[in-house]
């Protein structure tokens, strides 16, 4: 902490790092290049180095304990700070390709778990292209939650290709869902939104949640609110637009 008192970039007052000093694009292309450490498959992810205290080294790896909740984007982690919490024991991870983006939620994580020794300690981020290396980090059926929490609309129709839901990702994300797993989405973009459920609804492995599962699913509130974005709509009075489904198994 002493530390963080003496680097601007850090509040004095909560020892959290400033966002001002993290700022970047508000999105990135997908398509392009970046250069940055892939796994080459799920076992060669190191938890040690996301959840050390779940994790003591990189050789003594408890195979029953791994990540299960993915936040696609997860822009400044504000919603992976509220599931912390809500889900103590469940490994999550927030992937985010913008990289000062990353490196905030990287030192966010690390302040919050200086100042609430014990919590926190199931989150992590790493700076990665989802819709390029999903495959790399998660097994067959290894999630259970997957967020989509206010992606970039990529209004122009050439463009469309770069969204993060489509009908060939759903494939991807499909298989590192489980049966029954359940993909979260929401923008406040209408077309968008309409877009994203309309994928969702045609495609096989998926079907929407009924009106009393989404009640009851404690996750849901938080959509709106837990982000930058979802705050950022809410002060401004806007709309938002959800489209909610779980894997399931296609009909034969």
């Amino acid at each position: 902490m002493l530390e963080n008192e003496a680097n601007p970039t850090f509040s004095k007052s909560t020892g959290l790092p400033r966002k001002r000093f993290y700022r970047a694009r508000a999105h990135s292309n997908p398509l392009s290049d970046s250069h940055f450490p892939v796994p080459i498959s799920p076992c060669h992810v190191d938890y040690s180095l996301h959840y050390p205290q779940f994790f003591s080294s990189s050789d003594q790896i408890d195979s029953s304990k791994k990540i299960q909740f993915a936040d696609i984007g997860c822009g400044f982690g504000g919603l992976l700070i509220s599931l912390s919490t809500l889900f103590p024991e469940t490994l999550m991870i927030g992937m985010e390709l913008r990289d000062k983006v990353s490196e905030y939620v990287k030192e966010r994580i690390s302040a919050l778990r200086v100042a609430n020794p014990g919590q926190y300690q199931n989150i992590s981020v790493v700076r990665t292209n989802s819709m390029k290396y999903i495959p790399n980090y998660f097994e067959k059926g290894q999630l259970s939650k997957m967020f989509f929490l206010f992606p970039d609309p990529h209004f122009k129709e050439k463009n469309h290709r770069r969204r993060v839901i489509s009908t060939h990702l759903l494939d991807e994300y499909a298989y590192t869902l489980r049966v029954g797993g359940i993909i979260y989405t929401i923008t406040d973009v209408e077309e968008l939104g309409d877009w994203m459920k309309a994928c969702l609804e045609s495609h096989p492995m998926y079907e929407a949640l009924t009106e009393e599962e989404l009640e009851a699913d404690p996750v849901v509130k938080l959509l709106s609110s837990a982000t930058e974005e979802g705050q950022k709509v809410a002060r401004n009075d806007g709309q938002t637009f959800q489209a909610i489904y779980r894997r399931i198994m296609p009909a034969i």
